[in-house]
């Protein structure tokens, strides 16, 4: 019997939005953490005096580095990528280089480092646009975006190298949501609620397409979960990850309601809807993880709403609007820039 035993685990990009809320669950479930991220973003929201937390600042396309750091780890959960398609796009090179070029060199240093599991998050962008009423994970890949497409090319890269002694499984997850210490503020639910509390309005960009949505505590919840499954129940396996699809239209009659009874205030919320170009639509069936190892989601977008709502009132998200920490692509606008 091959020992699947883990006590250390590395979390790429660990220091990110579900990084920054997965890496105290896991110490608070028992592990050691040693989060390798290139700290974009700092480092700061992690809880840095834990005794059982190593934080390294460190680039993945570094695969000495890499190596270096996964040694004496037992698992790795590869969160790290550049996140959002506009991102992406300003520098190409770059992002692919990220997110495709050292990933297979990334998953052969964990191997050769006696890691026992890879957990790799892609993400159900991967399907595109689908009028299928479920897509499940055999639905064909039809990415519309180079961002989609290398998170995709990655999947294959890890069933290349598992074995009885290296388990890999691939989550897809849904457009993740609500407050974490490392905020996005550019996420669907995100975006909808922080200008429903500090614009009183909610522009909704067309509003029937369908987005599946995971609260980020769910998704953190199943990434600390994967380290103990029975390894026969998900080697080489894929799951999406998600809960409540929604129509854009929907979350912001959900968002108006949350933010009128949190803050009364604010009301009336108005909710104006112009077209747009961006017509990604999918309904993602999230069946198969609930059915192969039991993972249910507990959290609504509701509950995600209310919990981005007392985060701004506490002043846990100070100059949502304007602060380019909250904003992916304002971000890496300034980096590249640098």
């Amino acid at each position: 019997m091959i020992d699947q035993t883990i006590n250390r685990v590395l979390v790429t990009g660990g220091a990110g939005y579900v990084g920054s809320v997965l890496t105290p669950k896991l110490l608070d479930a028992g592990y050691e953490v040693v989060v390798f991220d290139i700290q974009y973003f700092g480092d700061e929201n992690l809880p840095l005096g834990h005794a059982k937390l190593t934080s390294i600042k460190g680039d993945l396309r570094d695969t000495a580095a890499f190596a270096k750091a996964v040694t004496g780890c037992d698992a790795v959960i590869h969160l790290a990528c550049i996140s959002n398609d506009p991102s992406f796009i300003l520098d190409p090179n770059l992002s692919k280089s990220i997110n495709y070029d050292c990933f297979e060199p990334m998953v052969v240093a964990s191997k050769q480092a006696g890691v026992k599991r890879f957990i790799y998050a892609s993400t159900s962008s991967v399907y595109g646009v689908s009028d299928a009423p479920d897509v499940t994970e055999e639905h064909p890949l039809i990415p519309l975006t180079d961002y989609n497409k290398y998170k995709g090319m990655c999947e294959p890269l890890l069933w290349k190298h598992i074995s009885d002694a290296f388990v890999g499984v691939t989550i897809r997850p849904a457009t993740v949501c609500g407050y974490g210490p490392r905020m996005r503020l550019d996420l669907s639910v995100n975006i909808l609620t922080n200008h429903a509390v500090n614009n009183g309005k909610i522009t909704v960009f067309g509003g029937s397409q369908l987005r599946p949505n995971i609260h980020v505590e769910d998704v953190s919840d199943l990434y600390v979960n994967l380290l103990s499954y029975d390894a026969d129940k998900i080697q080489g396996e894929t799951f999406n990850a998600g809960y409540q699809n929604m129509s854009i239209s929907a979350i912001a009659e959900v968002v108006k309601k949350v933010v009128e009874e949190e803050m009364p205030d604010r009301a009336p919320i108005d909710i104006v809807t112009t077209p747009t170009d961006d017509i990604r639509s999918y309904h993602v069936n999230s069946d198969k993880i609930r059915r192969v190892v039991g993972f249910e989601p507990k959290r609504t977008v509701e509950d995600a709403v209310r919990g981005l709502v007392k985060a701004m009132r506490e002043g846990k998200l100070p100059d949502s609007m304007t602060a380019d920490k909250y904003f992916n692509v304002k971000t890496m606008q300034k980096l590249t820039a640098a």
